[in-house]
């Protein structure tokens, strides 16, 4: 089948030969694709790791990933972004270095810890929970937020998904006020790479932890997503699909109101009712 790809690094969408069954026949043509390439995070030029994404935003992804993971607490501790260049001085696409104001050991004992919380994850779920909840306290947010404002949210996010929107093959991860507003949308052929877009963003304009804000995302609810939103500091996090046991397990021990199956006119709550007024 003969192909196109339209995409270079920063191209978020390629064209793709496509035989289309309709009707009871094929016809030829083109389909959109969503773009997806690794990148690779140094630390201090050293390589730390890669991870599979959608390219765009790649600074944010770096930042929010940090924060996620427990490498950095605040933005103070988030020095320079900057894109790793080639021995002719051209930018790699798929290389970004970050350099962290945290000391060295610090950084080895943070290394060390999310090597032991990784480890445990998928083993043994009470574990992985104590562990982020040692790390990160607890949300005490006193925040409210109507029934009806939340209804709103699905239609908004689904609206703001531009590349979904040629491709169907995004995730999306949306941040919004307490009236309702979206703040920022972020997409990415991976959800949890949507979230620390996101979380990023909010990472570099200050606004860590997003004690006033719902954070919402496309597709389930996994006990990382939630781990990504209690690291944000963000009281409400909703999806348009099903959480996980581990992932409720883990909202109602950090303080998070975990919001399932938002479409339409419904939706399901699994932790911290009391902070929807209903």
């Amino acid at each position: 089948m003969a192909t196109k790809h339209a995409a270079s690094g920063a191209d978020k969408i390629a064209s793709h030969a496509a035989d289309k069954w309709r009707e009871g026949r094929f016809t030829s043509g083109e389909d959109s694709l969503a773009v997806e390439e690794p990148l690779e995070i140094r630390l201090a030029g050293r390589r730390f790791t890669l991870t599979m994404r959608t390219p765009g935003n790649d600074e944010e992804l770096a930042a929010g990933f940090l924060l996620a993971e427990g490498f950095i607490a605040s933005a103070a501790e988030l020095g320079e972004i900057r894109r790793v260049r080639d021995a002719k001085g051209l930018e790699e696409p798929n290389a970004i270095d970050v350099v962290l104001n945290v000391r060295a050991e610090g950084l080895r004992e943070r290394l060390k810890r999310n090597f032991t919380i990784s480890s445990s994850c998928g083993v043994c779920g009470k574990t992985s929970i104590d562990a982020i909840t040692r790390r990160i306290p607890p949300i005490a947010s006193t925040a409210k937020i109507p029934a009806s404002t939340i209804l709103r949210l699905s239609n908004r996010l689904r609206e703001s998904q531009q590349v979904f929107a040629a491709t169907g093959g995004l995730h999306a991860c949306g941040l919004f006020d307490l009236d309702g507003s979206l703040l920022a949308t972020r997409e990415d052929i991976g959800r949890h790479n949507a979230v620390d877009k996101i979380a990023g963003w909010a990472l570099v304009n200050k606004m860590i932890p997003l004690a006033n804000a719902l954070m919402m995302v496309s597709g389930r609810l996994s006990f990382e997503i939630v781990q990504k939103a209690a690291a944000a500091g963000v009281p409400f996090l909703a999806a348009v699909s099903a959480p996980s046991s581990l992932a409720v397990e883990l909202a109602d021990e950090a303080g998070i109101t975990l919001i399932g199956f938002l479409r339409d006119q419904s939706f399901n709550v699994y932790s911290h009712r009391d902070r929807i007024v209903a």
